[in-house]
């Protein structure tokens, strides 16, 4: 990955991280590896433990953030939340996608919740 896709991530990161912590979030953990990836945002909303994907676009071209999360990337999401059931199983787990658009200013963030489901 170069390191300007590296520093855009990373600051996508931190302003979804920002905008979820002002939506009443708690943030559990930021880039929380586990044997089968890496979780961007780990989080909790009242009883609810969510998986946050978070893609951030630095122009518009090419359609929005969210729509990054393709077929793959949505498999790969179901078997994180599957792990994180074993650690958290009284909870339940959602897997929300955040979108960040850092072309306009200030820049634009999108909430999904429940993008991905089985």
């Amino acid at each position: 990955m170069s390191c300007e896709r590296k520093n855009t991530g990373e600051v996508g990161e931190k302003l979804a991280a920002d905008y979820l912590k002002k939506h009443g979030f708690k943030i559990i953990a930021q880039n929380y590896k586990t044997k089968i990836g890496e979780i961007d945002i780990l989080a909790q909303q009242k009883n609810d433990i969510v998986i946050i994907e978070v893609k951030t676009k630095s122009t518009n071209q090419f359609g929005e953030g969210f729509e990054m999360v393709n077929f793959f990337k949505r498999q790969k999401l179901l078997q994180l939340a599957k792990l994180i059931q074993i650690k958290y199983p009284n909870k339940t787990i959602r897997i929300d996608v955040v979108s960040v658009n850092t072309s306009q200013n200030p820049p634009e963030i999108k909430h999904f919740e429940n993008a991905v489901e089985e």
